[in-house]
């Protein structure tokens, strides 16, 4: 599992552009977003898999910390 803290999510839009960016680099896996606190946990992801999925949030317009 990897977890990250992602800055600019304010609303369920926010969630499924979260969850669709991870999904472009693992297809599939679950995603849990608390959106209060800004975490995101990855099931079925590596911290080899953590500089993609940083793009592929980032890309989406979020920040990363």
């Amino acid at each position: 599992m990897l977890e990250l803290h992602v800055e600019g999510m304010t609303c369920g839009h926010c969630v499924r552009a979260v969850t669709e960016a991870v999904h472009t680099v693992i297809a599939g896996t679950p995603v849990a977003i608390d959106l209060p606190s800004g975490t995101v946990r990855i099931a079925n992801a590596e911290a080899s898999d953590t500089a993609k999925i940083t793009a592929a949030i980032t890309e989406e317009g979020y920040t990363v910390k």
